[in-house]
């Protein structure tokens, strides 16, 4: 049986339910993002180029949790699509930064647009009350993410 009540106290794990929950809608998502054929890997690392601009390949390979060898591996197939481009990186002529292209872009938004409508159908299929909790409780979340992911 699983735990249905979670208490809001320090320390207290969190239901394995809402674990796989969370999993589930992560999963279900993702994998509606269909343009372009990419990979999720693929549809991270460009995503990632789209918000915040051109990164360094170690950059992006520690950003996305891969190691270095797979990340050129992706860049590559990435640049061989149009999707990507390397350029010199103006503040150390040995550098090279890994940008979106114009073509990037446009697929790393129709993706976006995949996964928002994917979740705003899933939202829609809720209670009024269940709505208000989701558009509070996800965004609370991704701040908890990106603070713990801000430098220190």
């Amino acid at each position: 049986m699983h735990k249905q009540v979670m208490d809001h106290g320090a320390g207290e794990e969190v239901p394995d339910d809402l674990i796989s929950a969370v999993e589930l809608m992560v999963r279900h998502v993702r994998q509606s993002a269909t343009a372009g054929g990419l990979s999720i890997a693929a549809s991270s690392v460009l995503g990632r180029l789209g918000r915040e601009g051109a990164h360094r390949l170690t950059e992006l390979a520690r950003a996305e949790g891969v190691s270095q060898p797979n990340m050129t591996q992706l860049v590559t197939r990435l640049e061989r699509d149009g999707l990507v481009r390397r350029t010199a990186d103006a503040s150390d002529g040995r550098g090279v930064l890994v940008e979106a292209t114009d073509d990037g872009l446009a697929l790393s938004r129709r993706r976006r647009a995949e996964r928002m409508d994917a979740l705003q159908e899933l939202i829609g299929e809720l209670t009024a009350d269940e709505q208000h909790a989701v558009q509070v409780a996800l965004p609370a979340l991704a701040r908890a993410v990106q603070h713990r992911q801000s430098p220190v």
